[in-house]
């Protein structure tokens, strides 16, 4: 052993000789320096270019990483009260209220159709032809504002002589929309739901009558509500299962639909929402046709106007071209997983929706008006002439400039 300081520990720093003497930044920028000579130029090149490109993967992919782990932080909802659905055309009224374990009334309910309307013409002129037998009084709300807080037109006031057939039947109302920019978009949703609920009762709804709460897209079945008007005892709050179809009634995607309910009206408890309020659903009653819509414009138009604009993550979403191509292939406007709890189900729902070719127990106004129509309805051919000019008009150039876009963030990672 040596006079002076001796240390028994080990070392093979290729920067020991680094002393702590000198200014802080330069000591810190000869230990960098050090630092970068233990590494050779192959691992130099793989971390510049793998940091950006991670980056980039997150940033594109983020959402779909985030659903594909949502078995992990969240778990499925409490299953409903799964109610068998019975019905066919030659089986008569009292005998199905029997096999739904209810009672036949002496006469049947009053039927209140209510819903908040943005722009779904079409799906409304099905929707209300396919009630019209049933329903005592149609309610429409709508807005010269979207949820989030963007102008519109009011578009039922400008084709209401399309809806002549219930003109005495209908109790309409426009609300001003309070155009919050940056304010969450369920918010000026459920401002418009508590309108409705004004609106109702200048119809005139009463204690016991019946209450449709969906979405204009989300379609009862004309046999389900003469059904629940004339059985008693059913659930004062029911909800309705669906069937899931997108873009049209070419794409079946599942029976998870649940949102629309009916209701025995109870003055001072009965409030106009969508989400779940009960346990109870009744299977296999009408259709939810979500994204159904006539011409590309309408399609950017929902996705920029309605609550879930968060979805919209980069601007050439909303290029026709893009459009037409994921409702040609039944393809996720917005390139989501499937919301679902388990990997199972998220795995078993990845891709494409298959096409159906089925027109088989669909509302009977669409096959009566087929040709009017046909763009709902499973056929040959999916670009028509009219669509085609459309995407040329609007979406020129728009996906080049996307492209630019992607390859600036690739190159300069931000």
């Amino acid at each position: 052993m040596s006079d002076g300081y001796y240390s028994s520990k080990k070392t093979d720093d290729i920067c020991e000789d680094v002393c702590g003497q000198g200014p802080r930044g330069a000591l810190i920028l000869s230990r960098f320096r050090c630092i970068l000579r233990g590494w050779d130029l192959k691992t130099l090149l793989s971390f510049f270019f793998a940091v950006p490109l991670l980056i980039l993967f997150i940033y594109l992919h983020g959402q779909k990483i985030s659903y594909f782990l949502r078995p992990l932080w969240e778990s499925p909802p409490k299953p409903f009260n799964e109610i068998p659905h019975y019905y066919h055309e030659n089986v008569s009224m009292e005998s199905l209220c029997k096999l739904h374990g209810w009672e036949m009334r002496e006469s049947p309910r009053r039927v209140f159709d209510a819903v908040l309307f943005s722009n779904e013409v079409d799906i409304l002129t099905v929707r209300w032809n396919e009630l019209y037998p049933y329903v005592s009084q149609f309610v429409l709300l709508e807005s010269n504002s979207t949820f989030t807080g963007l102008p519109k037109q009011l578009a039922f006031a400008n084709n209401r002589e399309h809806f002549s057939f219930i003109e005495p039947r209908l109790t309409y109302g426009m609300i001003g929309g309070r155009f919050k920019k940056g304010e969450n978009p369920f918010v000026e949703e459920a401002y418009q739901r508590l309108a409705l609920d004004q609106l109702l009762r200048i119809a005139g709804i009463q204690d016991d009558d019946l209450l449709i709460m969906s979405d204009v897209d989300e379609i009862p079945s004309a046999h389900t509500i003469n059904l629940l008007r004339w059985c008693d005892n059913t659930p004062p709050i029911l909800h309705l299962r669906l069937r899931n179809y997108l873009y049209s009634f070419e794409f079946y995607a599942d029976d998870k639909s649940w949102r629309a309910s009916v209701h025995q009206y109870k003055h001072g408890k009965t409030r106009y929402a969508h989400y779940r309020q009960s346990d109870e659903i009744l299977s296999d009653s009408g259709w939810h046709c979500s994204f159904c819509f006539r011409r590309i414009s309408e399609f950017i138009f929902k996705m920029k106007a309605y609550s879930h604009y968060d979805r919209v993550r980069f601007s050439h979403y909303l290029n026709p071209n893009r459009i037409q191509d994921k409702i040609c292939k039944g393809e996720d406007l917005f390139d989501m997983l499937p919301e679902e709890y388990t990997f199972r189900d998220i795995i078993g729902k990845m891709g494409p929706i298959p096409r159906s070719y089925s027109a088989v127990h669909l509302p009977s106004f669409l096959l009566n008006n087929a040709q009017e129509y046909k763009y709902l309805l499973p056929v040959k051919g999916c670009v028509s002439n009219e669509v085609e000019a459309e995407m040329e008009t609007e979406g020129r150039g728009s996906i080049l400039l996307q492209l630019r876009k992607l390859i600036v963030i690739a190159i300069l990672g931000y």
